[in-house]
């Protein structure tokens, strides 16, 4: 990387000390830029400097990004997170840099130091764990339920997740299938927290005609989903489920009295209340 300005902060000194990039002290010239850059980025306070440097680098064929001034972006830079090798992108596409700075503060006030520590592990028993699950589905179980104990979420060290792992391995994994029912309402964000957990653990998500999709698209995204149209469709479509053991939500509207019968002591979760 090189930097083209007649003075830097103090932090960029610190990378150039350290041989991670280099500087021109000196104002932009187009006799700086050359076809083995691979991107430009221009930066300064200056929009027509930033729209001769965007001119210069087109002419070359070189991909250039004008800061905060979209038209002239080959690219964006989306805000990044990182936690090991877990790394998430936030972009809204250049129209809104400092919303997405305040989303990436929320997610950084969210995200567990030890997200890096818990995907190393993960990795690390990709192959072992095929000696004592077989099957892709087996595995998804054990992984989802291995992640969401509380004292896996806290671990600071491999030595206490290794001794975990055994003692999970140790668990049988329930694969009888489940069903839970989802009343929703007009506001998304009114389900409770629980509700949001199953719909994320649903293998299959049977969804009422009336549901908005807002509800729907909270439910994992590699689940089944299919739409019904009446309680004797729905009827069918369960007992298809439970053959299979699948971990079933149901999402119907708040207050239907049709559904009951086939609700019988299974889960019910809505806003604000839990049958």
């Amino acid at each position: 990387m090189t930097i083209v300005s007649p003075q830097i902060a103090s932090t960029l000194q610190s990378l150039v000390d350290d041989g991670k990039c280099q500087w021109i002290q000196n104002f932009y010239t187009s006799q700086i830029l050359t076809k083995e850059y691979l991107q430009v980025w221009a930066t300064t306070d200056n929009p027509d400097l930033n729209h001769q440097v965007h001119k210069d680098a087109k002419i070359m064929g070189i991909l250039v990004n004008v800061v905060d001034d979209q038209p002239y972006c080959d690219f964006i830079t989306p805000s990044m997170i990182e936690r090991g090798r877990v790394q998430l992108a936030i972009s809204s596409g250049g129209a809104s840099p400092v919303l997405i700075r305040n989303v990436r503060e929320t997610l950084e006030a969210v995200l567990p130091q030890n997200l890096g520590l818990l995907a190393d592990f993960g990795a690390s028993k990709r192959n072992s764990i095929k000696e004592f699950l077989p099957t892709v589905d087996l595995r998804r179980k054990f992984w989802e339920m291995f992640f969401a104990d509380t004292e896996v979420k806290n671990a600071k060290d491999r030595e206490s997740l290794e001794k975990m792992y055994i003692k999970a391995l140790d668990k049988p994994l329930d694969d009888d299938g489940e069903v839970i029912w989802v009343e929703f309402g007009k506001d998304v964000e009114l389900l409770p927290l629980k509700a949001l957990r199953y719909m994320q653990q649903a293998e299959l998500v049977l969804f009422a005609k009336s549901c908005p999709f807002d509800f729907i698209d909270l439910c994992r995204r590699d689940a089944e989903r299919e739409r019904f149209t009446s309680a004797a469709e729905l009827s069918e479509r369960l007992k298809k489920a439970k053959a299979e053991q699948l971990r079933v939500c149901v999402l119907i509207p708040h207050g239907m009295q049709e559904y009951t019968l086939l609700q019988a002591h299974q889960r019910v979760l809505g806003q604000g209340f839990e049958k």
